[in-house]
């Protein structure tokens, strides 16, 4: 008798072993649908920006952000969100969110790379001087914040340049403006916008232009001191410009009005 109770109870203790087996199995299998794999899901987020099926990638990586545990594609994540904004043509949206990928990581590997594109979202609004002077301003503090923040960027070969060309753009504005307003003999706005031209851009690639201009503003404004002093400094500067003849006659016709004087 006890050893059929002993076999008995030994069968039970084998079926409740049993049992909590088969449940642990079945946990185990319902859970998988559940569990998460970052790398796959990114990969299906990049297809899906290659496709332009845009807002359903950002989904897909918003999903990421918030639900990978290892943390290796969250920052990832963040960074092809504001990517899938530049494809679709939003600029100001990619701007805001390469902005929160260097406010939540601002030592992040890539990091650099998410400064770059904000300095060349504004960048690419760079058209012409009239049309592009804002993209020009901002693109070119963007630059430069790269390269004080991450001055082992990769992108040094071309941030100069581009830095350049922003400062061109910038320069050629002002300058049309200056001439707009010497032709409107607004004598007095067009010193202004010209001498804050020369200050901000020394190496302005147009400076013989500007200096002509500037001397044919002091003169009609009656500075023929500040005149001559202008014309002088193209002569002397810029010895083989094409405008040298034209500033030549301007300092004859001053010297002869005051030698009339």
């Amino acid at each position: 008798m006890k050893a059929a109770k002993i076999m008995g109870l030994f069968f039970l203790l084998v079926v409740a072993v049993s049992l909590s087996s088969c449940a642990g199995k079945a946990a185990v299998k319902k859970a998988a649908p559940d569990e998460f794999n970052p790398e796959l899901s990114f990969e299906k987020a990049n297809k899906l920006i290659d496709s332009k099926e845009y807002d359903q990638a950002r989904a897909l990586l918003l999903e990421i952000k918030n639900r990978d545990l290892t943390k290796k594609y969250a920052p990832l994540a963040q960074l092809r969100i504001a990517d899938s904004y530049v494809k679709e043509d939003e600029p100001d949206l990619a701007v805001a969110e390469y902005r929160r990928f260097l406010e939540i990581y601002p030592d992040h590997q890539h990091a650099s790379y998410a400064q770059y594109e904000v300095a060349m979202v504004y960048f690419n609004q760079i058209e012409s001087p009239e049309r592009g002077y804002g993209g020009a301003q901002k693109a070119l503090v963007e630059f430069e914040k790269l390269k004080k923040d991450y001055p082992r960027n990769p992108y040094k070969e071309v941030v100069d340049i581009r830095i350049q060309k922003c400062r061109d753009t910038m320069a050629d504005y002002e300058y049309l403006v200056g001439e707009f307003y010497l032709k409107k003999g607004a004598y007095e706005a067009t010193i202004n916008r010209l001498e804050g031209l020369l200050k901000q851009f020394p190496d302005y690639k147009k400076e013989d232009r500007v200096l002509l201009s500037l001397a044919q503003a002091y003169k009609q404004s009656g500075q023929r001191d500040k005149a001559e002093e202008m014309l002088n400094r193209l002569l002397e500067k810029f010895p083989n410009s094409s405008l040298t003849k034209e500033a030549r006659k301007e300092l004859s016709s001053l010297s002869k009005k005051e030698g009339k004087k």
